[in-house]
This record gives C-alpha cells, structure tokens and sequence, in this order.
C-alpha cells in the first residue's frame, strides 16, 4: 500500500476552410525536431498541465525517500535540458520509489525515472542519456501534439482503470495507478527522441555511445526474463527497428564537447549503494491470497480468485466477474464511528445495518449501504477500524446481481483484518545494492560464494552485464544485491 457520431461528409466550404485556417494556425515549426508540428495547447497551458499533474505522479508512485540521489538525479537533468532548445521551461527531474525499469516525461518539463532502472546503468552517460531521451519528448512536444490530435477528434485523454464502466465512478473511488493519459509514444517519436538524446549529451561532454549500450541492456534483459516482464520502458517506448544501430550511428556523426568524451561511471556507481532493489515489502507483500504489511502491523484475507493490486495509497481488488471491487486505504477521521458517519453523508449513500462492534480486538464501526448515482445503483460494505495510530477504510462495493456472493467474499475479507506480531513479518526488509571490489582475479561464482550471495547470481549477471561464469579482474566493482529478508520468499 502505497491508489462519436457520424456527420455528413458534404460540408460546406466555410466550415471546411474555416478548419483548415485553425488547424494552420495551431502548428509551428519545432525548434528542436525543425519540423512544423500540431499544437494546440499554448506553452503556458502544456506547464500547467505538468505542474498540476506532478504531485499526483508522486502521490500515486511515490518519490524516493533518498534525497541526495533525488538532488543528484535532478542536478544532472538540469543541466542536460539548459543546453536544449527550452532551457526556460521549469524542468523538474524525480527518482520515483518503483522497481519497474522505466523513465517517462509529462509536459512542460517533469522528467521521472523509478529506482528499478537505476541500477541496470553503469554510468553516469548512461544516465545522462536516458534523461536526454525524455527531454527528447519534451522539447520535441510529442505529448502536446498527442493531445492536439486527441482535440482534433475529440477524444479526450485515456484514464486507464481496472473496472467496468459501470463502476468507474462508484462513491469518488481511484482504483488504478494514475496514468493522466496514454503515455506511449509512436516508434518515429522514439527515433526523434533517441536522435535529442543523443544532442543533448554530447553537447555536456557524455559519450553518446552510452545511450545504445541502454538500449542493448533493455534488450538482454528482456530476452533474460524469456520476454514474460519485459522492462516498463519497452512497453511504454516502442522500440523502433535497428534503434541501437541507428543511435551509435547518429552519435558517430556528433560533435562531443569534451575530449575524450565523458563516461562517469566512478562518479556514478557510488550513488547506488545501499538503493533499493525490487519489490520493498515494507510497503505491503502478498502471500497467495494474504496482504501483509509489515510497516503498518497488519494482515489481511483477500478474496479467493479476486484479481489484486498493491499500489502506493492502496490495496485493492477485483471480483472475476468484474462485477465488484475491494478496496483498502487509509481513511480520515476521529474514530471509527465518525468516519462511519462522514462516509454516510456523502450524496446518494444509504446506509443499513450499522454496528460499532470490534474486529478481532480492534476498535471499527461497519455498515452495509445502497449507492444510487445516475440512475444506477451498487450494493456494499465499508468498514472504518482504527490500528496502529491510524484509521482504515475497507470498502467493498458491487452490482446488486452479484452482491449476493461478492458480499459474503467481502464480509469475510473484513473480519479477516487483524494485528502482525510475527516478528518474521515485522522485521522484512528489501534486498539494497551493495557495491563490491573484486580483491584479486576470481570467478564470478566464487566471488559470490564467498559474499554470500551466490543465490543472486542471475541479477547479479543482469546488473553488471556478464553472462556465464567469467573470471573477474581484479579491481572491478559488482552491484549485488543482498540483505533481503522476506517471510516465505524465494
């Protein structure tokens, strides 16, 4: 935890004229790409939208809570995006607390990268060029043509959700990751993207080669998870053909602003130690159908077969009938019962069969209650219990037809909640990276055995790019990572 219709094709010659005057008057030619581009958000408008947007980035994904690598990270950007075409926008650079591999632009200059990336690269180029990459997007404005078109035709931007339409709105709820709007970019916006990048390190000294070695990195990972979880970054970038190739290509072609150019990687690898790698299951972990969270002391009993989903702000759930939903988030309140009570005021909740009764020990106040909104109505439960200094809200809610059943799997999912004493569970930590010197020439499988990490061997190959069981020289520098202690993990 931690949430058209058809118009006939005879129209008059004005209107026609009259769009064609609005659609010329809404493009310009691009100072990064030099092409004429659709853009009918003013600049003032694209940095509202990212400013507006970036709180609920952080708020929905969460920032890493290293603020030294945070001011690293953004330092770095900054003087990245001073040397691009829109040094003037207020650019803004964020380590997000996710394990996936990935990194993303909003408009108006708010560049994220998330931890899980952070240790695939070995240099500070390498970081350089994915954050050039995504100022790519920005000075080239693809999300700001994006919505243009999306204007043009009157679509408006795609909120992703896990529930039928039929519940999307049900009682002011947010049930999926916050995506403001489809953040895929098309295969010739990659191209352009990777073509800045490229501009914008080299103009700071970097080697641009550092940029294809990214791109080959992605690539050899995905093909090491047999193409199951592919990195976020290649289901959110689309990978052109030959992107590696034409990447070394265009930076065989740039002029580089240091000689010899810029790698970085001693001033880079020291910022890893001690980060975060993959799920942290202080933040909550599933064990089959049970949530634990050791940061907060609870467990919890989720329906059998329910879709579920651990986000920042949340717990949640789908029946498989995505008929109804289960959600659990922390609430607002003075107690149980006046959070009770607030929850029953809100416009079109009616609320049945009340009770104040404790929940395995823990002070909560329950009740069913009847939604009725535009002319539809769901059926569900809410219950507000007060553990661990903070107030809880388990809300299960769904379609009358199959409340039946849902109801008596939600009932059950909140009587389940209950205290952790389990010290095995209280005291779960995620793995760190940790960087290691190799003393002397030694395999990599002995090296390990001796760290004590030879379980690791598959990421250890994946983070430091070595396949089999080379001989490591001595004086090299491995990211393994280690230390972590999850009940019943692999």
């Amino acid at each position: 935890m931690r949430l058209f219709h058809g118009k006939s094709i005879f129209r008059p010659v004005s209107v026609v004229l009259a769009l064609g005057l609005f659609f010329w008057a809404g493009c310009a030619v691009n100072p990064a790409t030099g092409d004429r581009q659709l853009a009918l958000l003013s600049e003032e408008q694209e940095i509202q939208l990212g400013r507006e947007s970036d709180p609920k980035i952080a708020a929905s994904m969460g920032l890493y809570s290293d603020e030294s690598f945070q001011n690293y990270v953004q330092d770095l950007g900054r003087a990245l995006a001073e040397d691009s075409e829109r040094p003037h926008l207020p650019w803004t650079f964020r380590v997000l607390d996710e394990p996936v591999i990935n990194a993303f632009a909003l408009p108006g200059g708010y560049i994220y990268v998330t931890r899980g990336i952070l240790p695939y690269l070995d240099s500070e180029a390498e970081l350089a060029g994915v954050l050039g990459h995504e100022i790519g997007h920005v000075t080239a404005r693809h999300s700001v043509e994006r919505l243009s078109r999306a204007q043009l035709t009157q679509i408006g931007p795609n909120l992703v959700g896990v529930l039928s339409p039929r519940l999307e709105n049900a009682v002011g709820l947010v049930l999926a990751p916050l995506q403001l709007f489809d953040m895929k970019f098309s295969r010739d916006d990659e191209r352009q993207a990777d073509a800045l990048g490229v501009r914008y390190m080299s103009r700071q000294g970097y080697d641009p080669q550092e940029l294809a070695e990214v791109m080959a990195m992605l690539a050899d990972v995905s093909a090491a998870q047999g193409g199951g979880r592919v990195p976020e970054w290649l289901s959110t970038h689309p990978t052109p053909e030959n992107r590696e190739e034409n990447i070394r290509e265009a930076a065989a072609e740039t002029v580089v602003t240091a000689d010899p150019p810029r790698i970085g990687t001693e001033d880079y690898l020291p910022h890893l130690e001690g980060l975060v790698f993959g799920d942290d299951p202080r933040e909550g972990f599933f064990r089959e159908n049970s949530f634990f969270h050791p940061g907060m002391a609870f467990e919890i009993v989720l329906p059998e077969g329910w879709k579920t989903q651990n986000l920042k702000q949340a717990v949640q759930g789908l029946s498989p009938g995505e008929d109804a939903l289960f959600v659990l988030s922390l609430a607002e309140g003075s107690s149980p019962a006046a959070a009770l009570t607030a929850f029953g005021s809100n416009e079109g909740v009616q609320t049945l069969r009340t009770s104040r009764d404790p929940i395995n020990g823990i002070p909560a106040a329950t009740a069913d209650f009847i939604h009725e909104a535009e002319g539809s109505t769901g059926q569900g439960q809410v219950a507000f219990l007060y553990h661990g200094g903070a107030l809880f809200r388990i809300l299960g809610f769904g379609t009358p037809a199959g409340w039946d059943q849902n109801g008596v799997a939600v009932n059950r999912t909140i009587r389940s909640f209950r205290a952790v004493t389990d010290p095995e569970i209280l005291n779960a930590q995620p793995a760190r990276i940790r960087l290691v010197t190799v003393p002397g020439a030694t395999s990599l499988e002995e090296l390990l055995r001796r760290e004590g990490a030879l379980s690791e061997i598959e990421h250890v190959r994946q983070l430091n790019r070595l396949e089999g069981n080379p001989t490591l020289a001595e004086g090299k520098v491995l990211k393994i990572p280690s230390g972590a202690r999850i009940p019943g993990g692999e």
